[in-house]
C-alpha cells in the first residue's frame, strides 16, 4: 500500500455554491444558506376514497406505488379498507430523475399478484415549486384512471411539488436514494434526527454517623462501613475508626444521576466479620425526587434515615421475626452548581452548571453546514464489492444531530444545516462520520457496530465572528496498522456573535462554574464521575428511536483518551519541548551576548541595560511595549483556517507498529505473555529514566533546603556569614549600583572568563542531599 503524503492530511479551503448562490440578501434561503441547494420532487400521499373492492364485501387491501423512472416507493397497505389514510411523503432527488412523467398507482394487495385499481400521471414541467417559509401545499383530490386512460372508480388525495432540503417534510420523507432499504426499523435508522443529552446532576451523599446498630457478635469490635448503590454505580466509605455500634465517618460519596430519576439510592450499613464476608446491619432506599437541590456552597440540612433490618430467630419450634430500629445520619443533595463533565475539559462543548437558574445569557449562534464527503473508503462488502453507507453526527452542548444515511456512496451529499446557541466561545464542536451497519437486518446479524470513518473538532474561539468558513477536512483514523486517511468531509461553519462586549467579558470568567473552585473535586473523583456520566449518556441515547448507539457516543466523547499510549506520550513530550523552545532560544541568544559573538549587539545590550538600571520605571513599560510590537508583527501571519487533526503533532505518522498494537489493546490486556513481558520491560526502562530526572529535581530542591539546615555545618556557616555581609553591603550601597555591577559582570568579555564553573555553582553542588539516605 502506498504511504500517504503529508499533503493528504492538510486542510483545503473550498468555494462551494452555498444557498443556491444567494448567500446574502435572500430571505427565502436564509435558513439553509450554509449548504448547497438540493432540488427534490415531493409527493405527499394523503388518503383515498371510494376504492372498488374485489370480494363480496366490496372492500380491498389498498396501497400506493409512487414511480419516477427507475425509482419506486410504496406506502403501507391496509386490510379491508376502501377509504384508507396514509399521509406519507416521498422525495425524489432531481439529480437522479430520468423521466418526464410521475406515475402514482393504487394497487390491491394480493398473495399471488397485486391487482391494479387506478393511477394518476403528472407532467414534471407542470409541477409547482415551493420554498419555505411558504405554507405547505394543500393536497387535492385526483380521479383515478384505468390502464386505458379512462376514468376509474375511486379518488386519491395528493400534493406534488418541487422543493429543497429546507422543506419541513424532508427529514421524515422516503428518499429515492434509499430505495434499496426495506423495513420500518431500517428506514428509521437512515433518517436525520436531533437528540438531547439527559440532564445530569452530581449527587453528593455525606455520610456522617449511624446509631443503635445491632451486631450478632457482641464480643468483638465491629468494623462498620456504608455501601451506596445507584443503578450501576457502587461506592463505599472507609471502615469507621470508632469501632462501636455508633460509628462515625463524615465522608462524601459522589454519584452521577440523570433526569428523569428512575432508580432510588440504596444504602446499606455493613459489618466486616471476616476478610471476605460482610454482614448487613441495616438498609434503606431513598428516592431521588425528595432530595434537596443545592445551587451554591451553603450546606443543606442533615437528616436521619431509618435503617431496616429483619432477623429471624428460633424460639423453640417457632420462628420469630425481630425488627431493629437503627438510624443513619446523612446530608444528601443534588449539586446544581457543578458542570457534570462527560467530555474532556480540553475540548468540552459545554461548561454551564446543571441548574438552569445559574445559566448566563447566550453570546452568539453557531451554524454548521454539513455539505458532503469525498473519497470515502469502502467500509464493508456487499454482493462481492466494497460499499459505504455514511452518515454524520455532530455534538455541541446538550444537542446531538445525526444526518440521514446516504446509501452505497463514496461521495455522499448531505447538505444539512444545524444551529446551536453558544454560551462560551472557548468550546469545541465535534463532527464524526460513521458507516451505518444496521440496514437490512443489521441489528440481528450478531450485534453489528457502526464503523468510525473519522472525526473533526473545531474550536469556536479560533473562528472570526460572522465569517463563513468553508473547508474540506481530512478524515483521519488511527488503525493498528498505522494512520489512514478515510476521505474528506466538506463543512461550512459560521459563528455569529450577538454582543462583542459580552464575549470579551467571558474571557475574564473562570472556565468552569464557581463550585468547581469553592469545593473542588479531586482528579480521581473527576475521572470516575466522567466515566459514569459517559455511561449514562450512551445508555440514554441508545434508547432513543432511532438509537444513537454506544460506540458512536463513546467515540464522540473520547472515552478511551486516558488510556496509556506510547505514541501520545511522545507527542506530549515534544509538545512540552515546543513550548520550552522559546525559552531555550532566549537562553542561547543570551549566551551569545555574554560571549560577545556579535560585538555590536552586545554593546547595544549594554547600553539598554544601563538605561534600564538608571531608569527602572521604564522596565515594565518596555517589556509590555515589546510584547505589543511582537503581537502586531505576527498579525500578518495569523492563522486563516480553523485548526484540524495534525498527524505530525500526534506522532501518528511515525508510530511503531508495536506501539500502535499496545494502544489498541484492551484493558486488561489480551496479548500473549511474551509480548506483555517485552512491553513491561520497555515501560520499566522509560520509567527508570523518568525516575532519574525526578530524583535529580528532588536533589536540587534538597540542596536549597540544606543551606540553612546545618546538615553540613561548614557550608551553612559560610552561607550565613555570606548573608550577613551581603545584607550590610546592600544596605549601604544603592541598589542601582549593585544591579549595574552585577549586570556588567554577567555580560563581561570572554577575555575575563574561564571555563571552570563559578564559585556559587561549586558551592551549591557540594551541598548535601537526602540521596545518601535512600535504599
Amino acid at each position: 500500500m502506498q504511504r500517504p503524503s503529508p499533503e493528504d492530511f492538510l486542510l483545503k479551503e473550498t468555494k462551494p455554491h452555498l444557498g443556491g448562490g444567494k448567500l446574502s440578501g435572500d430571505k427565502l434561503t436564509s435558513t439553509y444558506d450554509l449548504v448547497e441547494q438540493m432540488q427534490y420532487l415531493y409527493v405527499r400521499v394523503q388518503k383515498a376514497k371510494d376504492l372498488p373492492g374485489k370480494d363480496v364485501t366490496g372492500s380491498c387491501d389498498p396501497y400506493v406505488e409512487v414511480k419516477m423512472g427507475n425509482y419506486k416507493g410504496t406506502t403501507r397497505h391496509f386490510e379491508k379498507k376502501s377509504n384508507p389514510e396514509w399521509n406519507q411523503v416521498f422525495a425524489f432527488s432531481k439529480d437522479r430523475i430520468q423521466a418526464s412523467v410521475l406515475e402514482v398507482t393504487v394497487k390491491d394487495k394480493d398473495f399471488v399478484k397485486d391487482d391494479f385499481i387506478g393511477r394518476v400521471f403528472f407532467d414534471l414541467n407542470e409541477i409547482p415549486k415551493r420554498v419555505p417559509p411558504d405554507s405547505p401545499l394543500a393536497p387535492q383530490w385526483y380521479r383515478l384512471e384505468d390502464k386505458k386512460g379512462d376514468k376509474a372508480k375511486g379518488e386519491l388525495m395528493l400534493a406534488v411539488w418541487m422543493g429543497t432540503q429546507a422543506d419541513e417534510v424532508f427529514p421524515e420523507a422516503w428518499h429515492s436514494d434509499a430505495a434499496t432499504v426495506s423495513g420500518a426499523d431500517a428506514l428509521a435508522n437512515i433518517r436525520s434526527k436531533v437528540y438531547l443529552s439527559p440532564k445530569l446532576w452530581y449527587l453528593r451523599v455525606n455520610v456522617i454517623e449511624a446509631q443503635d446498630l445491632q451486631t450478632t457478635d457482641k464480643g468483638r469490635y465491629p468494623e462498620v462501613f456504608v455501601k451506596a448503590i445507584l443503578g450501576n454505580q457502587a461506592m463505599r466509605t472507609r471502615v469507621s475508626q470508632s469501632r462501636s455500634t455508633n460509628p462515625m465517618w463524615n465522608e462524601d460519596l459522589m454519584f452521577v444521576v440523570a433526569e428523569p430519576f428512575e432508580e432510588p439510592l440504596i444504602l446499606s450499613v455493613e459489618d466486616r466479620v471476616a476478610p471476605n464476608k460482610e454482614e448487613v446491619l441495616g438498609r434503606c432506599a431513598i428516592p431521588l425526587q425528595m432530595m434537596d437541590r443545592r445551587l451554591d456552597h451553603k450546606p443543606v440540612n442533615t437528616r436521619w434515615f431509618n435503617l431496616e433490618r429483619h432477623v429471624v430467630v428460633m424460639e423453640g419450634e417457632k420462628k420469630k421475626e425481630i425488627k431493629f430500629s437503627s438510624r443513619i445520619h446523612m446530608r444528601v443533595c443534588l449539586e446544581g452548581g457543578y458542570h457534570v463533565l462527560d467530555e474532556s475539559t480540553h475540548h468540552s462543548s459545554d461548561l454551564r452548571p446543571t441548574a438552569k437558574q445559574l445559566w448566563k445569557s447566550s453570546i452568539g449562534v453557531l451554524e454548521l453546514g454539513i455539505l458532503n464527503a469525498q473519497g470515502l473508503m469502502p467500509m464493508k462488502t456487499k454482493d462481492g464489492r466494497g460499499t459505504t453507507d455514511a452518515y454524520c453526527v455532530a455534538k455541541y452542548g446538550q444537542k446531538w444531530v445525526r444526518t440521514r444515511t446516504i446509501i452505497d456512496s463514496f461521495t455522499p451529499r448531505w447538505n444539512e444545516q444545524y444551529t446551536w446557541e453558544v454560551f462560551d466561545p472557548c468550546t469545541v464542536v465535534t463532527i464524526g462520520v460513521f458507516d451505518n451497519c444496521h440496514l437490512n437486518g443489521g441489528d440481528k446479524a450478531g450485534g453489528a457496530k457502526d464503523s468510525r470513518i473519522g472525526k473533526v473538532r473545531i474550536r469556536l474561539s479560533t473562528l472570526e465572528t460572522d465569517r463563513v468558513y468553508t473547508h474540506s477536512y481530512p478524515l483521519i483514523v488511527l488503525h493498528p496498522t498505522g494512520v489512514k486517511k478515510m476521505g474528506e468531509i466538506h463543512l461550512a461553519v459560521r459563528f455569529t456573535c450577538s454582543s462583542l462586549l459580552n464575549m470579551m467579558h467571558m474571557y475574564s470568567h473562570p472556565l468552569l462554574p464557581k463550585m468547581h473552585y469553592i469545593h473542588p473535586l479531586t482528579v480521581s473523583q473527576l475521572d470516575s464521575l466522567r466515566h459514569q456520566a459517559t455511561q449514562i449518556v450512551s445508555m440514554r441515547l441508545s434508547r432513543a428511536e432511532p438509537p444513537l448507539r454506544k460506540e458512536i457516543v463513546e467515540y464522540m466523547l473520547d472515552v478511551g483518551s486516558h488510556m496509556w499510549s506510547m505514541r501520545r506520550s511522545k507527542a506530549n513530550f515534544f509538545r512540552i519541548m515546543g513550548v520550552l523552545s522559546g525559552l531555550i532560544a532566549v537562553g542561547k541568544w543570551f549566551d551569545q551576548i555574554c560571549n560577545w559573538k556579535n560585538p555590536v549587539t552586545t554593546v547595544l545590550i549594554h547600553i539598554l541595560f544601563i538605561i534600564l538600571v538608571m531608569y527602572p520605571e521604564l522596565i515594565l513599560p518596555t517589556i509590555f511595549l515589546y510584547l505589543f510590537l511582537i503581537g502586531v508583527w505576527y498579525y500578518r501571519w495569523r492563522p486563516r483556517h480553523p485548526p484540524h487533526m495534525d498527524t505530525r503533532l500526534s506522532h501518528a505518522d511515525s508510530a511503531h507498529p508495536d506501539e500502535l498494537d499496545e494502544e489498541f489493546d484492551t484493558f486488561p490486556t489480551t496479548r500473549p505473555s511474551d509480548i506483555v513481558r517485552m512491553r513491561y520491560d520497555r515501560l520499566r526502562s522509560i520509567a527508570g529514566r523518568i525516575q532519574t530526572v525526578v530524583g535529580d529535581l528532588a536533589t536540587q530542591g534538597e540542596r536549597l533546603q540544606s543551606l540553612l539546615s546545618w546538615r553540613d555545618p561548614r557550608a551553612t556557616a559560610l552561607f550565613v556569614i555570606f548573608c550577613l555581609v551581603a545584607a550590610i553591603v546592600l544596605y549601604v550601597t544603592p541598589f542601582q549600583v549593585v544591579a549595574l555591577l552585577g549586570g556588567i559582570y554577567v555580560l563581561r568579555h570572554p577575555r575575563f572568563r574561564h571555563k571552570l564553573p563559578s564559585v556559587p555553582l561549586n558551592f551549591f553542588r557540594r551541598l548535601p542531599a537526602r540521596t545518601d539516605c535512600m535504599l
